[in-house]
């Protein structure tokens, strides 16, 4: 008997500039309960519109979404933002609110008491690995880059959602800290039964971190599946997208030591 997909697109299309950019062009995708799934495309070819209309940052012109079955025009686009983390591109803290204020934040809303939140964010502290007293009083600006991406994961997983959602989360972060943030955020989205939609526009990250990867181009979903089923995709574009990461392995190869010596 088939699941039923915690998010699904089907037939949607979005338009801006009065119609005269179409930013999403007739999409169907479903994103099945557990998934890791990365949306890859360059820039203008409706990835994070596509992100945004799920939790209806953005409405839609034509077709149904629905979030956990249910559609979203449906549910009041507040309490649904509530039930889906968001994770913005460089954390998007609020800058006035201490690192604890901000992960608090939407369980305060749902007017979860306060001894409660506390510890929740002690909880979440430890779960995205920054210690508690150094951190929970710190203001965004006295962080480092990946530090603040951390709290932006924690606040995403405040309110225990099922679903989390992810704009180019570790795009402005350098090669090492990226890697380690990523590798970490791969850890909690199987150890917490998340679905997670992560928006890149980097073939090898999406290859390393998703279960499954739909690519588009031009607002239109040109492919989508595992690694192993967009290779033997005939799309050119695809072709072009695969062989990045294809080259630098093989220069990796001869680069680097065989036998791991440094």
């Amino acid at each position: 008997m088939p699941t039923t997909p915690l998010i699904a697109y089907a037939r949607v299309a979005k338009t801006f500039d009065d119609g005269r950019v179409l930013a999403v062009d007739d999409v169907s995708l479903d994103v099945a309960e557990g998934e890791f799934l990365a949306i890859v495309g360059g820039s203008g070819s409706g990835k994070t519109t596509l992100l945004r209309l799920a939790n209806r940052l953005i409405e839609a012109d034509t077709g149904t979404i629905t979030v956990e079955g249910e559609d979203v025009r449906n549910v009041d686009p507040i309490l649904l933002r509530r039930r889906i983390g968001y994770v913005f591109q460089s954390g998007g803290l609020f800058p006035h609110l201490t690192v604890a204020g901000n992960i608090g934040i939407t369980p305060k809303l749902t007017g979860t008491p306060p001894e409660e939140i506390s510890a929740r964010v002690d909880e979440l502290l430890d779960l995205v690995r920054l210690d508690r007293a150094p951190y929970r009083d710190r203001l965004p600006h006295e962080l480092s880059g990946g530090q603040r991406q951390r709290v932006g994961v924690a606040r995403a997983l405040a309110a225990r959602p099922r679903i989390v959602l992810m704009d180019e989360p570790f795009g402005a972060l350098d090669p090492l800290t990226r890697d380690a943030l990523g590798d970490d955020y791969r850890e909690l989205h199987k150890k917490l039964g998340l679905t997670t939609v992560m928006i890149t526009h980097d073939m090898t990250e999406a290859i390393l971190l998703a279960d499954r990867i739909a690519v588009m181009r031009g607002g239109k979903l040109l492919a989508q599946g595992t690694p192993t089923e967009l290779s033997s995709s005939d799309d050119a574009y695809v072709g072009e997208l695969l062989r990045t990461p294809r080259r630098q392995a093989e220069r990796l190869g001869v680069l680097l030591p065989q036998d791991g010596a440094a």
